[in-house]
């Protein structure tokens, strides 16, 4: 009967362990980290959208603005040495890494022994979404606040472009934000503004509220779409299919919308909102500037980002995001997960974010005047 029960141990597969050997649990831990790098990358936009850099050995990055040149006639047998009025001018701009932001969550053996799901995988998903949603409200906060910001050039003679802000409408209801006519014609002037302002056309887009986002779908065959002719499923998805003057237009829960973060919840001047829908009357935005805990960077107050903000058209330099530990997952074992009967699931990240170059961030606000500079 010994020699029974040893050839079952010999002969017994441990799925959870790699080349049947060592610990029987370490290939769990790599599902549940690929489970959570899905979560992230399928939920945040803003990664790809602006200037995202590695922070190594230092707390902050610095990145170089350069201004404008001018060119000049030569003057025979003067000696070349450069333009006469020191052009171009150089400017920097700073970002600093906020702290650690994590997500977390304890497993207790005996509920994942009880469960009839893949209980780990479903708790990876939404630590790699909380990460997500914070990756990207913090990024649209800074294009958003750099769509108010004067150039970063200030040297005396040099006129440099700053930041836009385009009205959506022309009445002071907040309704004015989900006109399909309104929206058309404000991408249009965002286009026309950053052309004029010499910003690339490559990289250039446009991030709203899914109620505007499908509002524009649904008058694709009329509104002046360039791509009006997709049709079907492709452009129902949201993952920028459809453009405006060039523009490729993305739909987000995380921009600054109207006060909240991308929901017509709770009483939108002149939107009927569904019916049912509970207590939730969304998510308003948070003080997010330096003077908070674990903030390094200044993303406004809520006050500051203000009620009145109802989208963001923006090219690939408006913004950069630093990153001294990209999403990373950590999970306990051995005698700490005997001493508990289970383990802490643990995702982290480490970034920062800020505006960089004004001129190719626009705002796009609703009302009488537009939101101020902070």
């Amino acid at each position: 009967m010994a020699q029974q029960n040893s050839t079952l141990t010999t002969n017994l597969t441990r799925a959870g362990q790699s080349n049947a050997t060592g610990d029987a649990r370490a290939l769990y831990l790599k599902l549940f980290s690929g489970e959570m790098f899905k979560g992230f990358q399928n939920n945040t936009i803003a990664r790809d959208l602006i200037m995202k850099r590695t922070l190594k050995n230092g707390k902050s990055l610095q990145f170089i603005y350069t201004g404008r040149t001018k060119s000049e006639f030569h003057t025979p047998g003067n000696s070349i040495l450069g333009n006469s009025d020191g052009a171009p001018p150089v400017a920097e701009k700073t970002i600093t890494c906020d702290d650690l932001l994590i997500s977390s969550a304890f497993v207790y053996n005996l509920d994942e022994v009880l469960s009839h799901y893949d209980l780990r995988s479903e708790i990876s998903r939404k630590i790699g979404y909380a990460l997500a949603e914070k990756y990207d409200r913090l990024a649209f906060r800074a294009v958003a606040r750099g769509a108010r910001q004067a150039s970063p050039i200030t040297k005396s003679g040099f006129v440099e472009p700053g930041g836009t802000q385009v009205r959506v409408g022309a009445t002071t209801n907040d309704s004015d934000a989900f006109s399909s006519a309104g929206l058309v014609s404000a991408f249009y002037d965002a286009a026309a503004a950053l052309d004029e302002k010499g910003v690339s056309s490559d990289g250039r887009v446009g991030v709203l509220n899914p109620r505007q986002y499908y509002e524009l779908i649904q008058a694709v065959g009329s509104n002046g779409l360039v791509n009006r002719d997709t049709q079907g499923t492709s452009l129902q998805n949201g993952n920028g299919i459809i453009e405006i003057a060039g523009i490729k237009i993305y739909k987000s829960m995380n921009i600054p919308f109207l006060g909240k973060y991308g929901t017509a919840y709770g009483g939108t001047t002149g939107v009927t909102s569904p019916t049912n829908v509970g207590s939730f009357v969304g998510e308003t935005m948070e003080d997010a500037s330096g003077a908070q805990t674990g903030i390094n960077n200044d993303y406004g107050t809520a006050s500051e980002v203000g009620a009145k903000s109802c989208g963001l058209i923006f090219q690939k330099e408006s913004a950069g995001i630093v990153e001294a530990i990209g999403p990373q997952v950590q999970v306990t074992s051995g005698d700490v997960s005997v001493v508990y009967q289970g383990d802490v699931m643990l995702g982290r990240l480490a970034c920062g974010a800020d505006y960089l170059n004004p001129a190719a961030a626009v705002e796009l606000y609703v009302g009488a005047s537009a939101p101020s500079a902070f």
